[in-house]
């Protein structure tokens, strides 16, 4: 007999955001695994791959991002890949595991000759048989239809931080903006994927705020990435205090406590997140990561070092999208 969706809750105040991650350490995780662990099989994880198809010069003045125009980050300029370079680029993608891949792209919005050339590839990498997933900075209404008549299964639109830290982190583009573009994608029928950036000065109010502006949307988004700063020398950030690493396990475990069927990305900062670190975010509910040795300019662990990680842990790599592998007769969950 399989068991009950969960009541999905979309009214969280910040109070009981904030009692989550106050508690101890032990009985936070203790709450997520058992949430996880009746929602998706606990020793799985899906593997996306990142592409930036469009590189630098970017208008927008985003604090963490060495693509920026306004920055001094040594990123070359590389203009939009062509169709081929992009398909092989996606299909090595797949033999090596991954099952769904993202194109990246550094604009603030797609112009219409762009989109026509993305739509292209969104139709070449599903014919793969891959799942597709795109983020090109903000969307209208009827570009998210266009893609979504394209095949596109997922669009990327971070929330980077809380409503009240913005400002710190970004002016070009508002908050508004953002929430904007999510509701055109999820009113086009596209997949959601959004999350934020955690260890950019934020207080741990700022992570609440942002958890509850994810898990509040009308729906919850389906894929969750948390990402940890990694800092690039000529942004802004560079310097930065890093993040507590027990800080950023609470953030994954109140992330899969808010959303228990969305899946829970472990996503930049990971190359350099000791094992035993990734570990405990897997523990607390996490159940993807980006896998490849680039996440657009940045660095990210080898594959062969992911694949001694995976084997040390006893996971497995999910051969379909984990959304559709969610335990038909889970175990039954923790009592609290």
């Amino acid at each position: 007999m399989s068991r009950q969706n969960p009541v999905l809750r979309h009214d969280w105040s910040r109070p009981e955001i904030a009692a989550l991650f106050d508690q101890p350490l032990n009985d936070l995780l203790f709450l997520a695994h058992g949430i996880h662990r009746a929602q998706f099989d606990p020793n799985e994880v899906q593997l996306s791959s990142l592409l930036s198809i469009k590189t630098g010069r970017c208008p927008e003045d985003c604090s963490y991002c060495p693509q920026s125009v306004h920055h001094d980050a040594a990123v070359a300029e590389e203009p939009l890949l062509d169709l081929a370079q992009v398909v092989s680029e996606a299909a090595a993608a797949k033999a090596a595991g991954a099952t769904r891949f993202c194109m990246g792209a550094a604009w603030r919005r797609p112009k219409q000759k762009d989109l026509n050339q993305v739509i292209e590839m969104v139709k070449e990498v599903k014919a793969l048989g891959m799942e597709t997933c795109l983020t090109l900075g903000m969307l209208d209404a009827d570009q998210s239809q266009q893609l979504k008549v394209a095949g596109l299964d997922y669009y990327n639109h971070n929330l980077d931080t809380s409503p009240e830290f913005y400002g710190n982190i970004i002016t070009t583009r508002t908050y508004q903006d953002r929430l904007e573009t999510l509701e055109n994608v999820r009113n086009a029928g596209v997949n959601v994927c959004c999350g934020g950036i955690v260890g950019m000065g934020e207080a741990r109010a700022d992570r609440v705020a942002m958890l509850q502006q994810l898990a509040n949307l009308s729906e919850h988004p389906e894929s969750v990435p948390i990402n940890m700063l990694v800092q690039v020398e000529g942004t802004p950030l560079a310097g930065q205090d890093e993040l507590d690493p027990i800080e950023f396990v609470r953030s994954v475990a109140v992330s899969r406590v808010l959303m228990p069927q969305s899946v829970v990305r472990l996503s930049a900062g990971r190359e350099v997140m000791s094992d035993e670190m990734q570990a405990l975010c897997f523990f607390a509910g996490a159940n993807s990561i980006f896998y490849g040795e680039r996440l657009l300019t940045t660095d990210n662990p080898s594959a062969n070092k992911d694949k001694a990680l995976f084997s040390k842990l006893g996971l497995h790599v999910s051969v379909a999208p984990p959304e559709a592998a969610r335990c038909a007769e889970p175990s039954a969950p923790l009592a609290l």
